[in-house]
């Protein structure tokens, strides 16, 4: 069974681009998985391709859109999934921790997107969707870096709906939770002065780092980010952001019917900070 649409993921060799990768692989679609680690391309699944793309090199971002447009002549999905969170205060973070962090998170997004936009535009046809998070819409301590590269997610989704409506291009915002994945080991990097015992915040440290390692680690299995994905693509009048997962949908329709003063009390209580 092929519908035939050629999708391409970035970040798709763990947590949810992999799951998401292999989901939409097995229910028809082309996948082409984007990978930063060049000499393992192989692949088990027919259906799902390897390719180099790392989103904060341009050039190989252009030469994975022209791989796939050569190879399969569209692209009709376009997820960026690539992604990572920054554990750090804004005292102690770092110049190169916060531009790394824009640099994946922001600009690897912007640059990916408007790589394959000329042929969605051509074709007069696609569909965008960038995986967010909860914490694109409300802030927690330690991961203002991580936050503001969200918010500013958010806000490409919000303004380039606009610019590419009129060629029949949809874009959305996928708002995650804290799923199970491998974020704590593998998708979170922790600031050494943080997380150091001299640390000015360190009480704050000890007592939310827990928290949200427990959420992650024994979160729920990343399965609703994948289906949340194959739902947008194949439904035309989807929503524009869609909150998945338990955080995200207790706080961001809470975020909604709250003050600025409530909702921000309310996350005081609900993390005892």
């Amino acid at each position: 069974m092929s519908n035939n649409k050629v999708v391409l993921i970035t970040g798709a060799t763990s947590g949810m681009g992999e799951l998401t990768a292999s989901y939409l692989a097995s229910n028809g679609y082309i996948v082409y998985a984007g990978t930063r680690n060049k000499d393992n391309l192989k692949s088990d699944n027919e259906n799902i391709n390897y390719i180099y793309l790392d989103v904060t090199k341009t050039q190989t971002i252009k030469e994975a859109v022209n791989l796939v447009i050569k190879k399969e002549g569209k692209i009709d999905v376009l997820v960026n999934n690539a992604g990572y969170g920054l554990l750090a205060t804004i005292e102690e973070g770092t110049d190169e921790e916060m531009f790394n962090q824009f640099d994946v998170n922001v600009f690897g997004l912007i640059k990916t997107t408007r790589e394959v936009l000329p042929y969605m535009r051509e074709a007069k046809q696609g569909v965008i969707i960038n995986i967010s998070s909860f914490l694109g819409k409300m802030g927690l301590p330690l991961l203002a870096h991580y936050n503001a590269s969200k918010y500013a997610v958010e806000g490409i989704v919000d303004s380039l709906r606009f610019e590419v409506a009129p060629f029949n291009i949809r874009v959305h915002s996928i708002q995650a939770g804290l799923f199970g994945t491998n974020f704590v080991k593998n998708g979170l990097v922790a600031n050494a002065q943080t997380t150091s015992e001299n640390s000015p915040y360190k009480d704050l440290v000890a007592h939310f780092v827990p928290i949200v390692a427990k959420a992650i680690n024994e979160g729920p299995n990343p399965q609703p980010i994948a289906n949340a994905v194959k739902n947008i693509i194949e439904d035309e009048n989807s929503d524009i952001l869609i909150p998945v997962g338990i955080e995200a949908e207790t706080f961001v329709p809470l975020r909604k019917e709250l003050s600025d003063k409530e909702f921000e009390q309310k996350i005081k209580e609900t993390f005892g900070i």
